[in-house]
């Protein structure tokens, strides 16, 4: 039996976990966190035989306590118990809690030298360097389950990484890709969360409206493929069946091209390094008919350019970006400001980092990274707020 764990277990992408190891019978569940849906969380723990489940708020913890009273199930609550849970031996564990919250568990359940299915951006983004760092100290394994990393990981099998040219992730665009560019400054939250392709929680529908998510997934390149900046590009395809494309230097292109299902790219990390049946559509391209591909707008997705930044700049301008990033999208959905205002606080954010005796310096340890989110969070709430009463 396989130990598993799932950390972020009532998100989309836990979810999907969930579903593919309801169809197993050779996994057992050790840990299972979520947030606030205490009801999720204790239907999940009590449906999977979870030894313990954990909220990450302290006041969830008398109403999931009392959901799973009887059935022997563990309780938990709060940002440490989470992190503690890390810690509980498991042979696989997902991370998919999202934001700056599943640092410090991922960064735990690496310490046990296990294997990590990180759909985690912030993991990557914020402290690319320490967290490979830590893989490597303790034998442990990162598996990447976005999409399209999972793509280029695919792709790169048997590869040697010095003979790419280049990456190519793909987007969809959003929802809002066919808008005027004079009308997104007027897109509100309900416009820019629906989707075409995928189905996903509000703050990353958004995220991939704004290319935000893509920005972050440029980065997570970067980092964990060890890539140089221009080396990762980005291309518009608005089918999302073509998730990477892998360009060698002898002119080949190796394309990565599925369904719009997260479970391939859980269900890949899963069985790795084995491909195993897993309940997704099967690709059909006569039905198809067509796939297209463009480059995508600079002044629609700045955020594109913001990621670039970040790269060249390197240093803990990860974390300030996805801190502002975070800050951002809070205040957009509170309409406190614009779609589009949401890249000026990131790019607002960077500027009063950077203006710091010690924004050049490196995070060299989890606490830096997290003090660096924090004061980041800071700057980006005082640019938030000056955006909200200009004139």
């Amino acid at each position: 039996m396989r130990r598993v764990s799932v950390f972020g277990a009532t998100g989309s992408v836990g979810e999907s976990t969930l579903d593919l190891l309801a169809r197993r019978d050779d996994i057992e569940v050790a840990v299972l966190t979520g947030g606030r849906n205490v009801a999720r969380l204790a239907k999940a723990a009590i449906e999977h035989r979870a030894e313990l489940a954990v909220t990450a708020f302290e006041e969830c913890y008398k109403p999931l306590k009392d959901a799973l009273g009887g059935t022997g199930i563990e309780v938990a609550a709060g940002p440490g118990a989470v992190a503690e849970a890390g810690l509980r031996p498991a042979d696989w564990i997902m991370s998919a809690i999202v934001g700056a919250a599943g640092l410090a568990p991922g960064f735990a359940a690496l310490s046990q030298g296990t294997t990590v299915a990180l759909a985690n951006k912030e993991s990557l983004v914020t402290a690319g360097p320490l967290l490979l760092a830590e893989a490597r100290a303790h034998a442990a394994t990162i598996l990447p389950v976005d999409s399209e990393h999972s793509a280029v990981f695919q792709a790169l099998v048997g590869e040697d990484i010095a003979t790419v040219e280049t990456v190519t992730l793909t987007a969809s665009g959003g929802g809002l890709r066919d808008w005027p560019l004079e009308k997104l400054a007027r897109a509100t939250p309900e416009d820019a969360g629906k989707h075409p392709n995928w189905d996903m929680g509000q703050r990353i529908t958004i995220d991939s409206a704004s290319m935000f998510n893509k920005a972050m997934e440029v980065i997570e390149a970067h980092e964990f493929f060890g890539l140089a900046p221009e080396q990762v590009r980005v291309l518009i395809h608005p089918q999302s069946l073509v998730h990477a494309l892998v360009a060698f230097r002898d002119g080949a292109v190796m394309g990565h091209l599925g369904a719009p299902d997260m479970r391939h790219p859980i269900g890949y990390a899963l069985n790795w390094p084995a491909r195993g049946d897993l309940p997704v559509a099967r690709l059909d391209l006569a039905a198809a008919g067509r796939l297209d591909f463009a480059h995508p707008d600079r002044a629609r997705y700045p955020a594109l350019a913001l990621a670039e930044r970040v790269m060249q700049q390197g240093g803990a301008s990860g974390a300030v970006f996805n801190a502002a990033k975070e800050i951002a999208l809070d205040h957009f959905i509170a309409r406190n400001i614009g779609f589009l205002d949401m890249a000026r606080v990131v790019e607002g954010t960077l500027d009063r980092f950077a203006a710091r005796a010690t924004s050049g310096r490196a995070p060299t340890s989890l606490a830096d990274v997290l003090a660096t989110d924090t004061e980041a969070r800071h700057l980006a709430t005082e640019v938030a707020v000056s955006l909200r009463h200009a004139p």
